[in-house]
């Protein structure tokens, strides 16, 4: 490899710094598969529901949206990485830049796919909760995954690496102290042929579950634990306003 004599490293104070670092790389972290796997799931729970209308939390690049869109039920997204919200906008759907205070509105439904709630620590999920529970109509339905402890001790943490002709990934990942944090390092290519280095830090938090049984915002009314990378790697929540 050639690099250039300068180094692009983004701020780590920032988290919509290190989220716009993940969606530039998503495409080489090689989760299409369990990503679709998570969206037949979700859509296989609401399909047993009459929703209307749904927010999905952390939406990325749209993909659950469209499925949504697809089966006559009015959607809305947000996400906090402007890359992101901006991919989703550019595909024509009705999303906005940042986090669920930034929208406005009641839904039958609100979803946060692939452990979006392992990105909060305590108190930003406390928070949370209450501003979920804000945009639900009565009767309805907040659904999520999140990360069991072997889903980060045993699947997530390790190394991994991978490249493709816009750069080359190194994913480094220790999960110490119920948290996970994860180096992402990009050397992306650029037109001259010489390489510019890009390299954040990603913070995920264990949540026991009993985290959500004692919030007072929101009731689990089902948990079910289930296998996406490994066995029994991951919950799924179904929650309703208290």
């Amino acid at each position: 490899m050639k690099f250039s004599l300068f180094t692009k490293r983004l701020k780590m104070s920032s988290k919509t710094a290190n989220l716009d670092l993940y969606a530039k790389v998503e495409h080489l972290l090689g989760i299409e598969e369990a990503t679709d796997a998570l969206h037949s799931l979700y859509m296989s729970e609401l399909d047993d529901l009459e929703v209307k209308s749904l927010l999905d939390v952390g939406c990325g690049r749209g993909g659950f949206l469209k499925r949504v869109n697809a089966k006559g039920i009015r959607a809305k997204g947000c996400d906090p990485s402007e890359v992101m919200a901006k991919s989703s906008q550019d595909e024509g759907l009705d999303v906005v830049h940042g986090g669920i205070e930034a929208v406005e509105g009641k839904f039958d439904a609100i979803v946060s796919i692939f452990d979006v709630l392992n990105f909060m620590d305590k108190e930003q999920l406390e928070v949370f909760f209450h501003e979920v529970a804000k945009r639900l109509n009565d009767g309805g339905v907040f659904i999520a995954d999140i990360n069991t402890r072997f889903g980060f001790s045993e699947v997530a943490e390790g190394v991994m690496s991978s490249e493709d002709e816009s750069g080359f990934l190194n994913v480094d990942a220790e999960f110490v102290n119920d948290e996970l944090h994860t180096v992402f390092t990009f050397f992306e290519k650029e037109n001259d042929g010489k390489y510019s280095k890009y390299q954040e830090k990603i913070l995920q938090y264990f949540h026991p579950l009993q985290r959500f049984l004692k919030n007072d915002a929101l009731k689990v009314v089902e948990k079910q634990t289930f296998s996406l990378y490994d066995t029994n790697d991951k919950v799924l929540l179904i929650m309703k306003k208290r």
